[in-house]
Formats: structure tokens, sequence, C-alpha cells
């Protein structure tokens, strides 16, 4: 690290590859279901076009993304179909449907006003689209409603017919897939079989048929069918940490955050630290400031809780996380301007892991490491140059 940098998020790309190898192969204990590489926000901050690229050298053609936008940047990127297939889900009127069908996304529908305006895009771009039909099963978010369900399924397929369309997948999400056992994942399932079935009675033939995220991947065979969509596991943190850290799945961390010192200084005992003088010293120590702050994403609720590894020894922040930095107590200990400080990494050396900061948080690891802002640069290494 150019001890320039403030801050750096370090990002393994081989230990991305390494994680999907591992997914993929416990994927295969149970059937062939294909995995569909998730980078929506940035893939959770790790970078999407770097992400995606791994992903792709590692074997998977389906990527996933939240927006349009982050799907037509894959596009523009240069990761074009005949690459990758590229699934995009959250839509509203105002999207760029034309741009979508013209760089052959599949485009999720959950209702007939978004098939309505695909089928507008198709018309005015003259060509066929890639469309995916979502249910909803119980989670309540996009998707049709079972009692809606047959109309857009009907409508789909006479689309299909006339040659506007092609479906290419039915799919749900997940409610409590996290939470293995909970009744309402036997029951999501149910009426995805019968949504499934409903499909097929009405003549739709799907390439792939998925529903599964990340923990039902890990937990539930199940639940796999054609494809899987794998968003946090796949960046080395267990999406079920009450059932297993990534280390029992095979994963390991990709994103570490790291920071250079600023500052090191004596103080007295009694000294408040930071605003509102949450803490103040409880004796003569010395005091370390760790150049980062809520503005790059560290969590203003780990005040006086995140931990840090600084000085071979796992330490906490003292008092409030300020915008752009925050402090560690050393007490006895002693640092120099310019040490490293790691918020969080994989937790081979002692180092705290994401899951740690959420814990201190009161969040989950996905808003960990998806909270880490573009002011961070991104340092790739493990790449295959």
């Amino acid at each position: 690290m150019d001890t320039a940098l403030r801050a750096e998020a370090l990002i393994d790309l081989a230990a991305l590859r390494g994680n999907l190898a591992a997914l993929r192969e416990r994927i295969r204990r149970t059937g062939s279901a294909e995995i569909m590489s998730v980078v929506k926000a940035d893939a959770y901050g790790h970078g999407a076009v770097p992400c995606a690229r791994a992903a792709l050298a590692a074997g998977v053609r389906w990527l996933g993304t939240a927006t349009p936008e982050e799907a037509l940047a894959l596009r523009a990127a240069g990761i074009g179909p005949e690459q990758a297939r590229v699934l995009c889900w959250l839509w509203t009127p105002g999207s760029p449907w034309r741009d979508a069908v013209a760089q052959d996304l599949d485009i999720a529908v959950s209702g007939l006003w978004a098939l309505t305006h695909v089928l507008d895009a198709v018309r005015a771009v003259g060509r066929p689209a890639r469309v995916q039909l979502k249910a909803d099963t119980g989670l309540g978010r996009n998707g049709a409603q079972p009692a809606d369900w047959p109309e857009l399924v009907a409508a789909a397929r006479a689309a299909e017919a006339e040659g506007l369309i092609s479906v290419t997948g039915v799919w749900s999400h997940f409610a409590c897939a996290d939470e293995p056992g909970h009744p309402s994942i036997a029951a999501q399932l149910e009426v995805f079989r019968e949504a499934l079935a409903v499909a097929e009675a009405a003549g739709l033939r799907p390439e792939v048929r998925h529903i599964a995220n990340s923990p039902a991947t890990l937990t539930l065979p199940e639940s796999h069918f054609d494809l899987v969509r794998v968003g946090l596991a796949q960046y080395g943190l267990s999406p079920v940490p009450e059932a297993g850290s990534p280390a029992d799945f095979g994963l390991r961390p990709v994103m570490t955050l790291q920071a250079r010192i600023a500052q090191v200084k004596r103080v007295p005992q009694g000294h408040g630290v930071s605003y509102g003088h949450t803490y103040t010293t409880p004796g003569e120590t010395t005091l370390a400031l760790v150049p980062v702050g809520y503005a790059d994403g560290v969590p203003r609720h780990a005040s006086s809780s995140g931990p840090v590894w600084l000085a071979d020894k796992w330490r906490t922040v003292a008092g409030r996380v300020a915008m752009d930095q925050f402090i560690v107590d050393l007490g006895g200990d002693s640092a120099e301007v310019g040490d490293l400080a790691v918020l969080f990494g994989t937790g081979d050396h002692g180092e705290p892991t994401a899951e740690d900061w959420a814990r201190a948080a009161g969040t989950i690891s996905y808003e960990i490491v998806t909270r880490i802002s573009a002011r961070v640069p991104r340092r790739y290494v493990g790449g295959l140059d």
C-alpha cells in the first residue's frame, strides 16, 4: 500500500473465484444448478466490473443486478451477451426499457404494467426482448401475486407466440432463507412450485427457474432448481452466521478495509475524546487517529464499539465515529503515524471481520461492505493478468 493513501479497500479477486468454486462444488453434491453472480450495488461495494469479470473467469455465465443502470454499465464495460446473460429486476415506468432491449438484458417483469413497457420498447427497437417473470411467493416486494399470476403468464405467453418476447425465466425470492427452518420457507417453495405449474400449463418453457439466494444456496438444496443467485456468499461472508462462519462453508472474505494512522499523541487522564465526550480517558494514555469515518462508510452506530486491529492487538473505537475519522485508545501501547489499522478483513491474523463490525453496529454484514463509499479507493489483487 502506498503510504500516501489515507485508506483503501483491498479486493482479493482470487478469493472471489475460490468462493464461486466452493459454491459450485456444494451445489454439485445435490444437483446441477448454474450460478448467477449478483453484482448489484457495485458488487456489494467490491466493484461491479472487476468482480463480474472475475466471476466470468470462474465459469459463471449469469450476472444479476438490481437497477437497469447497473446492468447497462456492465454492457458498456464490454461484457456482451455472448459473455454473460444479465438479469435486472428493479424497474420503474421511467426506466431505460429500450436500451435494455437493445442491449439484450433479461428484464424481470412483475406485472402487466411492466410487460406493457417491454412490448412498447420491443416495437420501438425492432427486436424481441428476453423476459423473466417474477412471482411474489410471500416476500411482498416485486412479483405478481398468486391471484394475478395466471393473467400475467397468459399475456406473456401471447406475446411470446407473436415473437415479441422470449420468456427466459420464472423466479421468486425468499423472505426468511437466512433463518433455516422458518415456516415461510416451505410455504414459499410450495407457492413457487404452483407458479411454475401455471407457467408450464400455459406453454412457457423457460431456460431457468430460480428462487435460491445465498442462504438458500448454502442450506436449502431443494430450492436450487436450475439456477441459484449468490451475492453475499461469493464475497466470502456468511449469510447465515448463526449456522456457520465463512470458513464453515468453505468461503473466504474478499474485502479488507484498512487505513493509515494520521496522528498519535499522549493525553492526560480525563481527556474527552471526539464529539460529545462520550468517552474520556481513564488514565494517561496514547490516542491514535484513524482517518476514516461515516463518510467513508464506517457506521456511526459502531461508536465506542467498532473493532480495529492496530499495533498487533484488537482495539475498540473510542467515542463517536465522526464524518472523516475516529480515535482508538492504545492504553499503554504505542504506534507511529503511518502504521496500518485494519478495520476488517479475513480474520486470518486476528483482525476483525465484517461480521464483527455488523455485530458492533447492530446490523448485517451485507450493509458493512456495501456502505464503503467511493471515497475509499479499491485496490484489486489476485487477478488473472
